[in-house]
This record gives structure tokens, C-alpha cells and sequence, in this order.
């Protein structure tokens, strides 16, 4: 019997944020929003439309005001923060923007570092398939390379096989390729996309380019799904 749970559900989430004199800025506001397993979903919108704190939101990094998030299944709302944060580590994937690399780790080691703050890999597994995933995306030549001696896009690499680590079933990335050129950008975005996809997992990514948005099996418009954007762009 297929498992028709959802990889990701929101319901009634909403984020708001205190202003000066009590006020509250809504940031978020989504009725309703879901992510079946093994799928590709492409998140665009403006810039301020609440894309990375819906991100945030879903990794268990910040907390909704209120509204519930279920990943797999479980509601990570109702975690205390140390079980969110145990589970992000097992169940969710983060690619950065900005990489987030240690400078003094290289290649093999940062990877590696993911796989400290979960069980999900032995121990004495931790190097074979840090460098396991890092030749799947290319780096095969680069495992003891330091992050100063790899190119931008060999940065972003790292990082995404960072997020692959501990084989999490959600991956999120925001704009992982924005800072890279539009041919990196394309090769880097292309490999992530296969390895995702052999492995089954279920991809949220917020991106602009083009190859991102062809792959995805849905693109979904912040402009559509968060309502609080609409009322602050009315008001």
C-alpha cells in the first residue's frame, strides 16, 4: 500500500514579528500548503515576500506564531526545541546561499561535520561516504581541498553534499546558485537535481533560474501563497 502522507503540510501558519509602540508586522500567512514525497518543488517570488522565512520555518529553525508544520508526518511545532533540532539534523537538508563552510575544515570535513550532530551514518562510515556523495557531485579530485582553494561553484557543491549528509528526506536550498555565474550556476543546479532525484528525496528550492524551475514538478508564487505579502503590498 502507497504511503500518501506528505513530505511537508502547513496549515494555517503565520509569522509575525513585533514593531515599536506593540504592533506586529505580519510576515507570513499560508492557509494551506503541501509537498508530496520524492517531488521537486521550485519557489519563486520578490525579494521580501517571505520566501527564506518559510524556509526557516519548515527546518525548525524559527517557530511559526502559530499554525502547525508537519514533516513526515510529525508536527515539528509541538517539539521542544531540542527534539526539532535533533530531527531537523536527521530529516532536513539546508543549502545556504552563502555556502556556510568552515574555512579551516576542507572538503571531506565539512561534509563530515554534518554527520556529528546525527545518527544517522556510523561513526567509522563518516569519511567513506562524505567522499562518496562529494564524487557523485563532482569533487572526487577536491576531498582535501580547503574551501579557499575551491571555486565558487566547488563551494556550493560541498555544501549541497553537506545537506545530503545524514540522507534526509527533505532537502531546502535558498537560491543556493545566486551568487554563482549562469553556466555554474546550471552545472551545479543540474547535479543537484540528479542526485535528488535518484535518491528519492523531496526538494523545496527557492530559485530564479531557469533550469530550476524546468525540473521542478511544481513552481509555486509566493505572491499566491502568502497572504500576508499581499496585505502589506495593499496596505
Amino acid at each position: 500500500m502507497t504511503d500518501t502522507t506528505p513530505a511537508v503540510a502547513l496549515s494555517n501558519v503565520r509569522k509575525t514579528f513585533p514593531l515599536t509602540g506593540g504592533a506586529l508586522l505580519p510576515v507570513l500567512d499560508v492557509a494551506a500548503m503541501s509537498l508530496p514525497p520524492a517531488t521537486w518543488t521550485a519557489l519563486k517570488g520578490r525579494s521580501g515576500s517571505g520566501k527564506t522565512t518559510l524556509l526557516n520555518l519548515i527546518a525548525g529553525i524559527s517557530r511559526p506564531t502559530s499554525g502547525t508544520i508537519a514533516i513526515g508526518g510529525e508536527d515539528i511545532v509541538a517539539m521542544s526545541e531540542v527534539r526539532r533540532d535533533a530531527f531537523r539534523a536527521r530529516h532536513v537538508g539546508y543549502v545556504f546561499q552563502t555556502f556556510n563552510l568552515l574555512p579551516a575544515l576542507n572538503a571531506a570535513e565539512n561534509v563530515m561535520l554534518a554527520m556529528m550532530f546525527a545518527s544517522a551514518v556510523p561513526r567509522r562510515e563518516h569519511r567513506r561516504r562524505a567522499e562518496t556523495i562529494l564524487s557523485r557531485l563532482g569533487l572526487g579530485a577536491r576531498l582535501t581541498h580547503l574551501p579557499h582553494r575551491l571555486s565558487r561553484g566547488e563551494q556550493q557543491r560541498v555544501a549541497i553534499a553537506r545537506a545530503l549528509a545524514n540522507d534526509p528526506p527533505l532537502i531546502l536550498a535558498d537560491e543556493p546558485c545566486a551568487s554563482l555565474d549562469a553556466q555554474t550556476a546550471r552545472e551545479v543546479l543540474t547535479e543537484f537535481w540528479s542526485v535528488c532525484q535518484q535518491d528519492g528525496k523531496t526538494v523545496l528550492v527557492v530559485s530564479h533560474e531557469d533550469v530550476a524551475l524546468a525540473a521542478a514538478h511544481c513552481v509555486l508564487d509566493m505572491t499566491e501563497i502568502n497572504r500576508a505579502d499581499g496585505q502589506r503590498r495593499a496596505a
